[in-house]
């Protein structure tokens, strides 16, 4: 069942994205050569916590650690280790969750570390300009596969592949809620959109094929043709007005 927040519950969640964007815009400008991904995490922890929010990742489903912190041709669920350093031309993925009063916003971006290489530049544009892609239809009267099907299509457009056996989803109280959202066209139309609705939108995408497995770890997953990943996300309100995109705050 596909959730239609109230007032007060989007409100709330307005107040997760704004601590979780200003955690992700502070964390970006130290992301630098040398720092280990256990040190990101540790400071995207003690950034929402300062800004008045709650690591609600930490824990789910046994994850060890507030973010996810992923490198290069690890797409998704990087574990932070602080025995993992950053390397000049490096690209960094964090996803992460900050819960505001019970009510969660969900929200990755991937940086460059150092200096990248004209590749890794693309993968990064290419998979925030698929979701902007999707996003555009995220209003009332369109149906859930019309964002879908315009991600995935943009991202293959652009030499990309999408990851398929990996969705976004709704949130709200929980992190994870209906409707699950695909990055491909799911060859029908899903559910209708409707005002109220709230997605955690999020292209996850790699070079050339979107062919992926799972490390020994149980968690990390990586390309298997070892090229770069690249995952970027934001939590989307649907209105009358058009999508509001709550991890996104000018």
């Amino acid at each position: 069942m596909i959730e239609i927040k109230s007032k007060h519950e989007i409100e709330l969640m307005r107040e997760a994205g704004k601590i979780l964007c200003e955690m992700h815009n502070r964390l970006g400008e130290m992301i630098r050569p040398g720092m280990s991904t256990g040190e990101v995490n540790e400071k995207a922890e003690g950034l929402m916590k300062k800004l008045g929010g709650f690591p609600s990742m930490k824990g789910l489903y046994d994850f060890p650690a507030a973010c996810c912190v992923s490198v290069n041709d690890e797409v998704i669920h990087g574990i932070p280790d602080f025995h993992r350093i950053l390397k000049d031309g490096d690209i960094v993925s964090i996803d992460t969750c900050t819960s505001y009063r019970g009510y969660n916003a969900d929200a990755t971006r991937t940086w460059a570390v150092g200096n990248i290489s004209d590749n890794a530049k693309h993968i990064i544009e290419v998979c925030q300009d698929s979701f902007w892609a999707g996003v555009k239809n995220a209003v009332p009267g369109n149906h859930l596969n019309d964002i879908c099907a315009a991600i995935g299509y943009y991202a293959e457009d652009h030499g990309c592949g999408v990851l398929k056996e990996y969705v976004g989803h709704g949130i709200g109280h929980e992190i994870h809620m209906d409707p699950e959202v695909p990055n491909y066209d799911m060859h029908r139309k899903g559910p209708k959109l409707a005002a109220g609705m709230v997605l955690a939108i999020e292209p996850m995408i790699a070079e050339e094929s979107g062919d992926v497995h799972t490390l020994d770890n149980g968690w990390t997953v990586v390309t298997d043709n070892g090229k770069l990943g690249c995952h970027y996300e934001n939590t989307v309100l649907i209105t009358d007005n058009g999508p509001e995109v709550l991890t996104l705050v000018k």
